[in-house]
C-alpha cells in the first residue's frame, strides 16, 4: 500500500502530497499521525505549504490546517501554488534585499502572528511580519515592510513622508497601501476575503511620484531605486 501522506521540503516550505483516493476522512486521520510524529522535528517553524496530488476545496484545506496545526507547533504563514521558478525567485529576491534586512536586524523587528480584524501593528523600525495581514487590520511602519504572508488588509510604509521605502508580501491584495506620501491607486474592487491558493510575491515602491506594484524578479530589484 502507498503512503498516503508524503511531506518533502523546499526552501522556506513544505510540499504535501496527498493520496487522491483515499476517504478525506481518512486522509486526515494520515496527516494528523505524520504532523504528531514530526512534532519535535518541525518544532514552531513558520513555512508555507503546498499541497499535491489532490484537488481539495476551500474547507477542505482548511481542515487540514487545522488538523496539522493541532498535532504540531507548526506555524503555516500560507498557502501557494507549488511553483520552483515562483519559489527560486522569492528567495532570490530576499537574498537581493539583505542589505536591507540586515538593517532591520539592528534597527527593526519581527513580528509572528497574524494581524486580524481591528488589529493595529505600528512601529518606528521597519518590520517583517511571519503570517497574514487580513482585511480590516492595518500594519503602519516609518520604514520597510516586508509580509512573510498576504497582504490583505492595509500597509503604510515611510510613515516619515520619506518615498524611499518598501511594502514586500508573499501575497499582494491590499486594501489600501501607502509608502511616504503616495498612495497605491487600483481600480480592482477587493473582497473581503481575497485569500487564493496560489501565491504571487510582489514588491511596491515608489516611482516617478507613484506606487508601483510587480512581481518580484532578480533583474527588476537591481533597478529598483534603492
Amino acid at each position: 500500500m502507498k503512503n498516503p501522506v508524503i511531506i518533502k521540503s523546499f526552501p522556506n516550505g513544505l510540499s504535501i502530497f496527498l493520496d487522491d483516493e483515499i476517504p478525506f476522512a481518512q486522509l486526515l486521520e494520515e496527516i494528523a499521525f505524520k504532523f504528531k510524529e514530526s512534532a519535535h522535528f518541525f518544532k514552531d517553524a513558520s513555512m508555507v505549504l503546498s499541497f499535491e496530488g489532490r484537488i481539495l476545496t476551500d474547507q477542505e484545506e482548511r481542515q487540514i490546517i487545522n488538523t496539522i496545526t493541532a498535532n504540531s507547533a507548526l506555524n503555516v504563514t500560507c498557502i501557494i501554488g507549488k511553483n520552483e521558478e515562483t519559489e527560486k525567485t522569492f528567495v532570490k529576491a530576499l537574498q537581493k534585499l539583505s542589505d536591507h534586512q540586515r538593517m532591520m536586524e539592528n534597527a527593526g523587528q519581527f513580528y509572528k502572528g497574524t494581524l486580524k480584524d481591528g488589529q493595529t501593528l505600528e512601529t518606528e523600525n521597519s518590520v517583517i511580519v511571519l503570517g497574514d495581514v487580513y482585511p480590516g487590520s492595518c500594519i503602519i511602519s516609518s520604514k520597510d515592510i516586508v509580509i512573510l504572508g498576504g497582504l490583505y488588509g492595509q500597509a503604510y510604509a515611510g510613515g516619515s513622508g520619506q518615498e524611499g521605502h518598501f511594502v514586500v508580501a508573499l501575497e499582494m491584495s491590499p486594501e489600501k497601501l501607502k509608502i511616504g506620501d503616495f498612495k497605491y491607486k487600483t481600480s480592482e474592487k477587493q473582497s473581503k476575503w481575497p485569500i487564493k491558493p496560489k501565491v504571487q510575491p510582489k514588491i511596491a515602491y515608489v516611482e516617478d511620484g507613484r506606487v508601483i506594484m510587480e512581481p518580484i524578479t532578480k533583474e527588476l530589484l537591481s533597478d529598483l531605486p534603492f
